[in-house]
């Protein structure tokens, strides 16, 4: 039996973090664990860490560290990361990272690699700030790409006809303050990972396919390591 599989994602929003996870989930047969997805299952059963960090979201602050730790501790501990996961938006800093190795640390574990899909800052803004989503607000949302993936007609969704609009989120001042936000934090969890020899740096500006072969390659690799 191959050894367990734990890989943390690290990257820039609109890295393809999460395109990524999704074909390795699917390679792998691994659990795709987010810091996004854990708040939310936590909000929506109601569970007492998802009422806490439920109270801190709405108060417009951040979700304390102790409160992340805890939802990711439980998560990692369930039947279906056994056999290895894979995480994204968590550990964020180098103080997570920390808890995480010691976590792992205590049921035998640790982690086979980091993987750090890198895109520079000017593409990243490109890519982001050339989202379109159309404006139906019927729960289906159409996504198009004004430069790699634009509607037949300018402006407008080419499944419903409504408008097409720039979600705030995606305009580039907000771009820019995310991705900074990003560097100083990130920056030394990066440097963490390189000093314990775990980090694996990606070109994340090649196509979806190519990242996702060179990180196969990757794994390949780490395993031939483990076994010899």
């Amino acid at each position: 039996m191959p050894p367990q599989l734990n890989l943390i994602l690290i990257g820039p929003p609109g890295a393809g973090k999460g395109t990524q996870a999704e074909r390795l989930r699917e390679d792998f047969s691994l659990p795709f664990i987010s810091t996004g997805e854990m708040l939310r299952a936590h909000v929506r059963e109601g569970t007492e860490l998802g009422l806490a960090a439920k109270a801190h979201m709405d108060a417009g602050g951040l979700v304390p560290d102790e409160l992340i730790l805890a939802m990711a501790a439980a998560r990692l501990d369930e039947d279906d990361t056994q056999d290895g996961f894979i995480l994204d938006g968590f550990p964020r800093t180098t103080a997570q990272a920390h808890a995480l190795d010691d976590q792992l640390r205590g049921e035998g574990r640790r982690i086979t690699a980091a993987i750090l899909l890198d895109v520079p800052d000017e593409a990243i803004i490109e890519r982001i700030a050339g989202r379109r989503v159309c404006s139906a607000g019927n729960g289906r949302t159409h996504n198009y790409h004004v430069d790699y993936d634009p509607p037949k007609h300018e402006g407008f969704c080419d499944q419903d006809g409504t408008a097409l609009v720039q979600r705030d989120d995606d305009r580039p001042e907000v771009v820019k303050h995310r991705l900074a936000v990003y560097h100083e934090q990130t920056a030394p969890l990066v440097a963490y990972y390189e000093e314990q020899g775990l980090l694996r740096r990606v070109d994340g500006t090649r196509a979806p396919a190519e990242v996702h072969d060179h990180i196969r390659a990757l794994i390949a690799t780490l395993r031939l390591e483990d076994s010899l």
